[in-house]
Formats: C-alpha cells, structure tokens, sequence
C-alpha cells in the first residue's frame, strides 16, 4: 500500500493539495516537508483532514521567516508531532526527520563547525542574549547532527535540505541516511519533483506543494 503515508512538499501558504490527497487516498499518515509560510496556526490550514490522518511535519528554512510564521508552527495544536531530530513509527515503518537548513555562520559540510553546540554559541554572547535568536533558529547544528546519526535508528529518513544527488544538496545526508539504516530519502527545499538514488538508497524531491507516496510516485502537484 504506497499510499498509507504521503510525503507532502512544501506548501508556502496552499494546503489544497495536500488535503485533497488525504480525502482521494484515505491515507494514515502524512509527512511535511518545510516551508509552510503560515498566516494563522498550522491546524487551521489542515483543518478538513484532522482526526482523518496522522500528522506530523519538519521545519523549513521559510518557518523562521517571522515571529508570527514560527508561532503558527511551534505554538500549534500539532507542535507535538514535529519529527526534527526524532523518530516515529506509522504502521511498523520508523521515520526519522531532520528539518531546518546547513548555515556558514553555524556549520557547512565540508568546513569545521563554528560552535561546539548551541550552549558554546550563548556562552560567546552577551549575558543579556538567553537563547538562539530566529534567525538561527532553523540552523543545522553539528552536535546534533552527529548525535542523530549515533543514536537514531530508521527506515525512512525525511529532510528539508537535500542529500548529494541533487547538484545543491550535501553527502553529509547520505551519511545521515546510511548510519540510520534507512533505505529511503524523502526532502523538500528544491520544489521541484525527482527520483534518484544515492548508495542505494533511494531518493524522492517533493514538488512544491504538491504530494508523493511511498514508493516516490508523485501523486499531484508541482512540476
């Protein structure tokens, strides 16, 4: 049954899609991308499919756009199922999620990490700053990363940013992928709809706004 969970891409402020597939397909679960540009709480936006289908979503670059944006994500009726960092299993399969983007001023593959973790970062401030302000907030952070990739174990992984098969994407996330066991890669970012794979893994880009299944068939939307 490919179509019991829906991998669904980012939808900057159009759900149509998304709920449309979940009243067509009768799905259990679906998995957000990022990238939601929420002008009232996330609920509100999915509020034909609650009770329908499971929910859960990661945080998109675009999340952190504004106070109000990030409050209609974290503060709403559906903060609990945030997959950043986490795993959930739906029906025997675990996923795991990693949201947010790669920042030079915190950490980019390939170079050294510029904090040891987000304490070492407040540390550096002024005593008057007591947490990570918005504006990285949606940072990657290497401590974290590495923590995932140690104590995670997972048969899908769902990421905002993408693995190394796609030109802007990073090998960091196939390793991600490989020391988690998962065997599928499903991220958004990019908005536009592929299949590819990477270590035999295989990896599918979500179309903006638009919806695919398990076996990465796109079911509607973008390009």
């Amino acid at each position: 049954m490919p179509n019991k969970i829906l991998f669904c891409g980012d939808p900057h402020g159009n759900f149509k899609q998304i709920v449309f597939a979940v009243f067509k397909y009768k799905t259990q679960a679906i998995v957000l991308l990022g990238d939601y540009n929420l002008d009232v709480p996330l609920e509100r936006q999915l509020q034909p499919i609650i009770g329908m289908t499971r929910i859960y979503w990661i945080p998109g670059n675009h999340d952190f756009d504004s106070v109000a944006e990030h409050e209609n994500l974290f503060n709403s009726a559906l903060y609990y199922n945030n997959l950043h960092l986490k795993v959930v299993d739906i029906d025997g399969l675990r996923i795991a999620g990693l949201g947010g983007i790669f920042m030079e001023r915190i950490w980019m593959p390939g170079s050294i990490p510029k904090w040891i973790g987000k304490k070492h970062w407040l540390q550096c401030k002024p005593s008057n700053v007591k947490k990570i302000p918005l504006h990285l907030d949606n940072a990657i952070w290497h401590h974290e990363f590495e923590r995932m990739k140690k104590s995670v174990r997972a048969d899908i992984l769902v990421t905002h940013v993408a693995p190394s098969c796609h030109r802007h994407g990073f090998k960091v996330i196939d390793e991600l992928a490989e020391a988690i066991g998962a065997t599928k890669i499903f991220h958004g970012l990019h908005h536009k709809y592929y299949q590819d794979s990477v270590s035999s893994i295989d990896v599918t880009g979500a179309p903006i706004g638009g919806v695919v299944n398990l076996a990465g068939e796109r079911l509607m939307g973008g390009k």
